[in-house]
């Protein structure tokens, strides 16, 4: 969202749309039918050894793609935290995951879910709500990030590229909506997600399990646009600009990470926003230390990315 503006937005809209299909339409038939995988469901369902060993390689593929996505997530938090590259920050990290997940189990890994999202929302809020302050007097991002976007605006204008708010510049209308369909249907299959549902007792339990997630996503997502809109803005104003013999100390944190990069390409001495290559991946962590939000909520904000890629991967 900070990198693409508005069409970013497709990511979010697709990901709370998946829980809202998974929450209405499959958990609560999966729960009834009372069988504890979707390859168990699928081999019954259809009578077939062969539907089920194609939905057990299935299942195989998407639980290692989307363990890929988190163990980069964890290695891009240790990375930071060691100031070494993200790959030996990975390799740490399915160290780490291997070892409580050997020793936690399925129940131990359910309560280690619980222990993430409150970790991760706390991290996630606490920053937000302070850029908030910091750059409008008002503690309710959701209600103040306008303002900011508004100033952006004419930023935008300024330096000639493409305004944050302007829909569909990187892709059609119906290339938006694909990816917010291909999102929803993908979030609503994801196996860690759908065998969640097996650990409540009743197909009542189940419902309301999805409604009360559907509650606490709505609380992270929701508040997205207005880190992102945040972020970009302290980025366009304090750092853009800026002399590259005079830039913040964790830029250079950051660049030994490999994700970030600060080029000058004209050799005026100057970084131009053009010259900023940051990478999408590092964003929400580097956020804090761009905001100059001080040690215990770069802190806060690393627990929160590391218990969420732990967490999820396990």
């Amino acid at each position: 969202v900070m990198i693409l503006g508005y069409d970013g937005l497709a990511y979010i809209m697709g990901w709370t749309g998946g829980y809202l299909l998974l929450t209405f339409l499959l958990a609560p038939q999966l729960r009834k039918y009372g069988r504890y995988t979707v390859p168990e469901f699928i081999g019954d369902r259809y009578k077939s050894n062969a539907a089920r060993l194609i939905a057990a390689v299935a299942t195989i593929i998407i639980s290692f793609t989307y363990s890929i996505g988190q163990l980069s997530g964890s290695g891009v938090v240790i990375g930071r935290l060691l100031e070494v590259n993200t790959i030996i920050g990975t390799l740490i990290g399915v160290v780490l995951i291997a070892f409580y997940s050997a020793l936690g189990g399925m129940k131990g890994i359910t309560w280690t879910q619980v222990a993430q999202y409150l970790v991760l929302i706390i991290a996630y809020l606490i920053p937000v709500i302070f850029m908030s302050l910091q750059l409008t007097q008002n503690p309710l991002p959701w209600l103040s990030y306008g303002d900011v976007i508004s100033e952006m605006k004419s930023i935008d204008q300024e330096l000639g590229i493409s305004e944050y708010v302007v829909p569909f510049t990187e892709g059609s209308k119906w290339q938006f909506i694909a990816l917010m369909f291909t999102l929803m249907a993908g979030t609503a299959g994801l196996p860690h997600v759908i065998v969640r549902f097996y650990t409540v007792r009743t197909m009542k339990a189940a419902r309301w399990s999805g409604a009360w997630a559907l509650l606490f996503i709505g609380l992270l997502y929701l508040s997205a646009p207005a880190y992102a809109a945040f972020s970009r803005f302290i980025l366009m104003t304090e750092v853009a600009g800026s002399s590259l013999n005079n830039l913040p100390a964790w830029t250079q944190a950051w660049v030994d990470t490999g994700r970030l990069s600060l080029a000058d390409g004209n050799g005026d001495g100057i970084l131009q926003w053009t010259e900023l290559v940051i990478s999408n991946d590092i964003v929400v962590m580097a956020t804090p230390e761009i905001a100059n939000l001080g040690i215990f909520v770069i802190g806060l904000m690393a627990a929160g990315a590391m218990a969420a890629a732990l967490s999820t991967a396990g």
